[in-house]
């Protein structure tokens, strides 16, 4: 019986110590990742942007080159710079991964998984498209597919009996 003790407490220690080796694995990797950033610049290179990890901005620069566009361009160059930039974060995880718990971890796949959910790749370079308001012009129209009532007719007033003995011409003549 003191053989299945010993062989117990063996077995116990050796699990004990993977367990130990796991977690600090994970830990390695926890710190890799929360040290990790990411940047990207537009092609004039008007707008740059860096993101963590996490996909939280941490820094935008706005050059004085961009001056001259306008905000709604400027804002969805930020946009498409953003989705870029957080679109990268799962490859950067699956790095992590792989340097320190390796890609065949259970958990490990689950958080690469949810990184590729949230942060999936950005959509095709489309020419944006153009609003009504790209030319600066305001527009209060209600787009309806109804068409419009038709105008109300016209009414003619009936001639007057009315005796104002002016004749029809102003007193003030």
């Amino acid at each position: 019986m003191p053989e299945d003790i010993a062989g117990s407490e063996q077995m116990l220690a050796n699990w004990n110590q993977n367990i130990q080796e796991r977690a600090a694995r994970y830990q390695e990797m926890a710190t890799r990742v929360q040290g990790m950033t990411i940047s990207e610049r537009s092609s004039d290179g008007s707008v740059q942007l860096t993101i963590g990890s996490n996909g939280i901005l941490q820094n935008l620069v706005i050059n004085e080159s961009a001056a001259g566009r306008r905000m709604a361009e400027i804002s969805g160059e930020i946009m498409k710079l953003l989705q870029r930039a957080q679109s990268k974060i799962p490859a950067l995880l699956q790095e992590a991964m792989a340097e320190t718990i390796g890609t065949q971890d259970e958990t490990a796949n689950v958080l690469f998984n949810e990184a590729k959910k949230n942060f999936p790749a950005p959509p095709a370079d489309d020419p944006p498209a153009r609003s009504p308001y790209d030319n600066n012009e305001m527009n209060f129209r209600v787009e309806d597919d109804t068409p419009p009532p038709p105008p109300p007719p016209v009414r003619r007033r009936p001639p007057s009996d009315d005796d104002d003995d002016f004749g029809g011409n102003s007193v003030l003549r």
